[in-house]
């Protein structure tokens, strides 16, 4: 975690026995401890609600993007389907033929035009 070596351990545990004294020095280290594991503690679980909370909101995108897909689908068809049928039925332009004119006619300027 802190990358300690056994020489700056050594070094901190003089230190703190001449700072507290050889009394205090074992109820520090039962402070230090209990310290350290309740911080492990806090931070499993916050990193459990983390995960909990992703694996929603993953699951809502999921089922959001599911409804906007459906209700694309379902306003699509309708103009899609109508459109399908007349150029199965008839030989009428399906997209946007309608404003062209067959080639040889005069029209709106698509094709080749004679001077007269």
């Amino acid at each position: 975690m802190f990358d300690l070596g056994a020489q700056e351990l050594i070094v901190i545990f003089i230190v703190a026995f001449l700072v507290f004294g050889p009394k205090r020095l074992p109820e520090l280290g039962r402070t230090l401890g209990k310290g350290i594991r309740e911080l492990k503690a806090a931070l499993m679980n916050v990193k459990d609600t983390l995960e909990e909370s992703d694996l929603n909101v993953s699951k809502e995108i999921k089922e959001a993007r599911a409804g906007l897909e459906d209700s694309i689908k379902k306003a699509v068809e309708p103009e899609i389907a109508p459109k399908v049928y007349e150029k199965n039925d008839s030989q009428t332009p399906v997209s946007g033929d309608a404003d062209k004119t067959p080639a040889g006619e005069k029209g709106s300027g698509s094709g080749s035009e004679k001077d007269a």
